[in-house]
């Protein structure tokens, strides 16, 4: 979905991703987005 660089930003911190591919990211390994992003241990809905 994006480059090397890009990707590598969002992992240092540089760049905040967007919601959009946040949204993306959960739906695509069926998870929650509180999940994803650290809020919650429990992956399903």
């Amino acid at each position: 979905m994006c480059d090397q660089s890009l990707y590598s930003k969002y992992e240092r911190g540089e760049r905040e991703i967007p919601l959009n591919l946040i949204v993306r990211l959960a739906d695509y390994y069926n998870v929650s987005i509180d999940y994803l992003v650290g809020r919650c241990e429990k992956s399903d809905f």
